[in-house]
């Protein structure tokens, strides 16, 4: 049984505390992943609503985006496998599109879920999720890529082209790829997914923090 643990239960009340005494809360960081299977996009229908929540499969549990920190160290860094929308760099982060690599490196096996839901609600049993934006240490940036071990792209970042920011999936699925960062900093990356259900189009938007680099 899956656990949908939202922390305002804890450090939520804890930091709303202190605002409500006018003392600073940025002590009160959100729950880092740093490895194991967890999926990053994971879609759930409450039969009138789409949500998006991370699901850390490792400890079977649900969280809110907001309340979760990604992260990936360098030791997720790789040789430049030379895609050209990797850039010119010699190295990037990575994490890997099997679990085995992920394992292997401590890293973070990123997923990307439909898995949550059923057949006969969506039109055409999919949706889409998109990529609105993505920053890196408050700006915008191209360095954000999820590909395939063969190099086709799902999503870029890059805002010269306005092509791989939506992928449609069937539900009831589950999809890894490569998550690829060019750069150390703090990304913040805002998803929506997106689906018809009885004629009506439904969307849910989140944004998720991912620091790359110790």
């Amino acid at each position: 049984m899956r656990t949908h643990r939202r922390l305002l239960t804890v450090t939520g009340l804890a930091a709303a505390a202190l605002a409500t005494a006018g003392l600073n809360t940025s002590a009160f960081a959100a729950t880092t992943l740093t490895s194991g299977h967890v999926d990053v996009l994971d879609a759930e229908w409450d039969g009138a609503e789409l949500h998006l929540h991370v699901h850390d499969e490792e400890n079977d549990t649900e969280y809110e985006p907001a309340d979760v920190t990604l992260s990936v160290p360098d030791a997720a860094k790789v040789t430049n496998p030379g895609y050209g929308f990797l850039g010119s760099g010699s190295q990037i982060w990575l994490l890997p599109d099997t679990e085995a690599e992920a394992d292997a490196a401590g890293v973070l096996f990123a997923g990307v879920s439909t898995e949550h839901l059923t057949t006969g609600v969506f039109t055409g049993d999919s949706v889409a999720y998109q990529l609105l934006s993505a920053t890196r240490d408050g700006a915008a940036t191209d360095d954000f890529s999820v590909y395939t071990g063969s190099g086709v792209r799902w999503y870029d970042s890059d805002t010269a082209t306005g092509s791989y920011k939506s992928r449609t999936f069937a539900v009831g699925a589950h999809n890894h790829a490569n998550w690829a960062f060019e750069e150390a900093g703090t990304y913040r990356l805002t998803f929506r997914v997106q689906g018809t259900a009885g004629g009506v189009t439904e969307s849910a938007t989140e944004t998720y923090t991912v620091v790359v680099g110790s």
